[in-house]
């Protein structure tokens, strides 16, 4: 049974950083590719980075370019989001999902559909405030 556990949310002042944390288990690591979403009030779900467990993928959606970090720890199987120069505008809830990519032989691009995606971890809020 796939699990993720999504945490390190909490409010920060602009300008601030935060670390989330996706610990998985249940799946085979090294076959997945694991992204953050974020969830807005009243917005849509969208994706902000994903990244293959060997870490030769990694995208970033534009806004959080050169502020968000997403590493692998394979040792832990876990991914984790480094946020950093935090705006008031990324403020939501953040989702980690994964998606089994095994099958696509290396022939898959990010960013990937949120339909995609096969098991999703609970959000964690992220309060960007002064």
């Amino acid at each position: 049974d796939v699990q993720l556990q999504a945490s390190g949310g909490g409010l920060v002042q602009p300008g601030g950083s935060l670390r989330l944390s996706c610990a998985t288990s249940g799946l085979a690591f090294n076959d997945y590719a694991i992204g953050w979403f974020r969830q807005a009030p009243g917005k849509e779900r969208l994706g902000v980075a994903f990244i293959s467990s060997s870490e030769t993928k990694i995208w970033y959606t534009n806004s959080v370019k050169g502020r968000f970090t997403i590493s692998a720890d394979n040792a832990k199987n876990t991914v984790y989001l480094q946020m950093n120069m935090m705006k008031v505008e990324d403020t939501a809830v953040y989702y980690c999902a994964a998606e089994e990519i095994k099958h696509y032989n290396g022939n898959y691009y990010f960013p990937r559909n949120r339909w995609s995606m096969d098991a999703w971890g609970e959000g964690t809020l992220v309060t960007v405030s002064s």
